[in-house]
């Protein structure tokens, strides 16, 4: 069981890996600002580019911008759901996220971003299955909209929280509150004694797959892996909640990535 347990978590950490070394992904971010309420253009970028209450908005003036594959022609309106996904504008080589983060920002993603290119994997502790553990999920009586507070300061998100997760370890139980997942099931923040120490100190993030009918979870702990901000400096990623502070060292999942330390 332990041969297979070490095998399924070393091609989950490939999987992980492959995602990240993505040339438009996270790692490939090299600059981050702020939308502004009147047209600017920004450095090595064409176009100009502004917000107001409620949109973003790009006027290509005669370059080839693409948004989502579709060339803009046009002054171009982009309405999104803040503290949601964002969505990509092609220039060139390089790809502009446009997000929403209470107001409107632009990343950009640069397959020729010297982070990427210097890339070469995630530490982690080495897999033990003692560190999967098992819980119960108890939904709230009504899903509970949550805000955090981010790594970049002044900014806040808001999540729904359909419910907290409890657990023991040790002999003695703790709760987590829990968000949903992109892809089903939950999403939970967290900190523990490691953090700072050989983890990322702002968070980690560990899947949860959907509870069972009894409300049963596995909580795995050697796939928590580290959010954006941990590699790069242009991600505006959520706090953990309050209360989402284990008073143990979960020496399980990513460590501190190598770009961050020394």
């Amino acid at each position: 069981m332990t041969e297979d347990f070490t095998q399924q978590w070393q091609d989950w950490k490939a999987a992980r890996e492959k995602t990240l070394a993505d040339p438009y992904g996270w790692l490939a971010l090299v600059s981050l600002d702020w939308l502004e309420d009147r047209p600017r253009a920004y450095p090595g970028l064409p176009g100009r580019w502004w917000q107001d209450a409620e949109a973003a908005y790009v006027d290509p003036e005669g370059a080839d911008l693409r948004h989502e594959g579709t060339p803009i022609t046009g002054p171009h309106r982009v309405s999104l759901v803040n503290s949601g996904a964002g969505t990509r504008v092609t220039a060139g080589h390089v790809e502009v996220e446009i997000a929403r983060r209470s107001g409107y920002l632009i990343r950009v993603h640069d397959p020729k971003a010297e982070v990427l290119h210097d890339f070469h994997g995630v530490p982690a502790y080495e897999p033990d299955p003692s560190w999967v553990l098992h819980g119960r999920f108890e939904p709230f009586e009504e899903p509970r909209p949550t805000t955090v507070g981010a790594v970049v300061e002044g900014l806040s998100h808001v999540y729904t929280a359909p419910g907290r997760i409890r657990f023991t370890r040790d002999g003695t139980e703790h709760t987590l509150t829990a968000f949903n997942g992109k892809e089903g099931g939950f999403n939970v923040l967290f900190t523990d004694a490691t953090s700072g120490v050989t983890t990322y100190p702002a968070n980690r993030s560990l899947p949860v797959p959907p509870p069972g009918p009894d409300g049963a979870v596995t909580l795995d702990f050697t796939r928590a892996v580290n959010l954006p901000c941990a590699f790069t400096d242009f991600a505006t990623c959520p706090l953990p909640p309050e209360g989402n502070h284990l008073p143990f060292a979960v020496e399980a999942g990513e460590k501190l990535p190598y770009e961050r330390q020394g």
